[in-house]
């Protein structure tokens, strides 16, 4: 688990699109779990979106269907392979792993923003991504919720998903010790290993 940190407009969400072949770079090489993002065809880039699960600030989830419809029609968006009855299934499993078991059946409105956060994270992660990326997961969230939801993801990273998270939140990245690379007018310029967050943190609210 890595934070990516940096001013505004230093690059981090369009580095996480280009991870994410929402956008092509135009020079240089991106390559995300041994896929070369960077020459995939349109017809290849489903291949590499199963290996990546995304959270954005915003949700994202469809109004008119309920939190396990949204994560069921995500998988299957993804796999084609994927039946309704085990898009279901897994679905529902995905839900119980963030905590809303018993919330399958809600819509997005009948959600607090935690649990569509949470509802969010279990799309991105039903697939079995290799690594899951998160755009100011906590940005519209509170501060208690926003622990929360720093407790899942560091679940998430410890069953073995990498989970590149970008953010403004301070304290959460100085109090969390992670890895934290920061961008500035898109470039890396440190990587701090876990533990060692010093100084550089601060970049995030400027």
């Amino acid at each position: 688990m890595a934070f990516l940190v940096g001013p505004s407009g230093a690059g981090k969400t369009t580095l996480l699109k280009l991870i994410n072949r929402e956008i092509r770079p135009t020079r240089g090489e991106v390559w995300v779990d041994g896929i070369a993002a960077h020459t995939l065809k349109a017809s290849q880039v489903a291949r590499l979106r199963r290996r990546v699960g995304v959270v954005f600030q915003d949700y994202k989830l469809l109004p008119r269907l309920t939190a396990k419809e949204n994560i069921a029609l995500a998988l299957q968006v993804g796999d084609l392979r994927v039946s309704d009855e085990e898009a279901s299934e897994r679905a529902l499993d995905a839900l119980e792993a963030v905590g809303l078991g018993d919330r399958g059946k809600a819509f997005p409105h009948q959600l607090s923003g935690g649990q569509q956060q949470r509802v969010a994270v279990a799309r991105a992660v039903v697939s079995q991504p290799a690594l899951l990326v998160a755009d100011e997961p906590t940005g519209n969230l509170d501060l208690e919720t926003s622990w929360e939801m720093m407790d899942l993801f560091g679940d998430i990273a410890s069953f073995g998903t990498t989970v590149l998270i970008a953010t403004h939140n301070v304290e959460i990245v100085t109090r969390l010790q992670r890895r934290v690379l920061t961008l500035v007018d898109g470039r890396l310029v440190r990587d701090q290993p876990s533990g060692r967050t010093g100084r550089l943190a601060w970049l995030a609210s400027s």
